[in-house]
């Protein structure tokens, strides 16, 4: 299905496919062990749905040169050879074995995503199997998300999939700058929200990839988002070529993630937010596996 172009990567922490497939598309895919988890606890992949992105974030070096949506045989085939690295007589053994449609594209921009998750519990026969989805909720989405209720539903419930919705800032005209798109209102996010949510499922995350330039209004959580229904999950700007040619410094990096000596997590905690602080391992940035890395752009010889 597909050619392995290059890897880059240490087998006890992530490593990075580089492809092309036989439709001529580019397209990159992550195998990673998350400590402290063991292989045997926690094992995570993380696959492209688009050649390229046509959404150009700005801290995200996935933007641009869109060559199209992936198939769904091309999302199977990521998954099918990332699992042959570890498991290659297919047989998953790990206890919580999450898919991220999060590596390279939006995803709400590919209907044969539905058709892949759909189709995973069959496929795979693991009993811990937990999809995550992520979007910027981009206008045109309508579809996709309202299919995608039903099949939480249908296929993943009692708390077996993670949906995330990418913010960035509480300031409306930043964020339209930071996700150059026409997107969801805090308001509609939060509408969907009450459609999405069951009693048994992981609560909606509302991701911040958060700079030091952005600004973040509690109030404003509190206005849009019932905490029974969403959680906050800020993660740094990672180092990608954007974020520098931007200026862009992240507001959490590691060493600094003593969440209950900082004010913001403080305030959120006060206003009743749950909040998770996800800062990633060090080595991830030169491995390039970590959110907007794209080793097409750090490693372009590798696409020549």
């Amino acid at each position: 299905m597909f050619k392995i172009l290059a890897k880059s990567g240490d087998e006890k922490l992530a490593i990075v496919y580089v492809a092309k497939s036989k439709a001529g598309h580019y397209l990159e895919m992550v195998e990673s062990i998350q400590p402290p988890f063991t292989i045997d606890q926690k094992w995570v992949l993380i696959i492209s749905t688009l050649s390229g992105c046509p959404i150009n974030c700005l801290m995200c070096d996935a933007g641009g040169n869109f060559q199209g949506a992936l198939s769904k045989e091309e999302m199977f085939a990521e998954i099918d050879y990332l699992i042959g690295t570890k498991f290659p007589d297919k047989k998953i053994t790990t206890k919580k074995f999450k898919i991220q449609f999060a590596r390279v594209g939006e995803p709400t921009l590919n209907l044969a995503v539905l058709d892949v998750l759909r189709e995973l519990p069959s496929r795979y026969q693991v009993s811990g199997i937990l999809p995550s989805l992520s979007t910027v909720a981009p206008v045109g989405c309508e579809d996709f998300l309202t299919k995608l209720i039903a099949i939480k539903n249908q296929y993943y419930g009692d708390g077996r999939f993670q949906l995330q919705f990418s913010i960035h800032t509480t300031d409306v005209t930043l964020r339209d700058k930071i996700i150059p798109c026409k997107k969801w209102s805090f308001a509609e996010i939060a509408e969907y929200g009450q459609k999405f949510y069951c009693k048994s499922d992981k609560k909606i995350a509302l991701n911040f990839a958060l700079a030091k330039e952005y600004p973040f209004d509690v109030n404003i959580m509190q206005k849009y988002f019932d905490p029974n229904i969403f959680l906050i999950k800020i993660t740094p700007v990672n180092p990608t070529l954007k974020a520098s040619a931007n200026n862009l410094t992240s507001y959490f990096t590691k060493g600094e993630s003593n969440e209950d000596k900082n004010e913001l997590i403080k305030s959120l905690k006060k206003a009743g937010c749950e909040v998770i602080l996800s800062i990633g391992e060090l080595a991830e940035n030169k491995i390039g596996s970590n959110c907007g890395q794209y080793l097409k752009k750090l490693n372009g010889e590798l696409y020549d």
